[in-house]
């Protein structure tokens, strides 16, 4: 009996089919926890944040919950821009 155990750089390359995909998944993911973080800081429920960050407290629930997939990068930088922040992107070698 083999096996066969694939290993994956990162957890986002073990679900995504492209390094593109994951990528992108990665980059939602850190924007969604900084912005998480931000909701909790200012200890808003999530109705609160949700009027804070121009949405839906749903879309509030999906964030704090960490639903990569129902946000985009436009979306999460919205929600950040209705926050007060501006996000910064880098390039960094893979």
């Amino acid at each position: 009996m083999t096996n066969n155990i694939e290993t994956f750089s990162s957890v986002w390359d073990a679900i995504a089919d492209t390094p593109e995909q994951a990528a992108n998944l990665q980059a939602r993911a850190e924007l969604m926890q900084q912005i998480a973080a931000i909701i909790k800081a200012n200890d808003w429920k999530q109705a609160e944040a949700a009027t804070h960050c121009g949405v839906t407290q749903p879309r509030v629930n999906d964030l704090l919950r960490g639903r990569v997939s129902r946000f985009s990068l436009d979306a999460l930088v919205n929600i950040a821009a209705a926050l007060g922040r501006r996000v910064h992107v880098a390039l960094e070698a893979a």
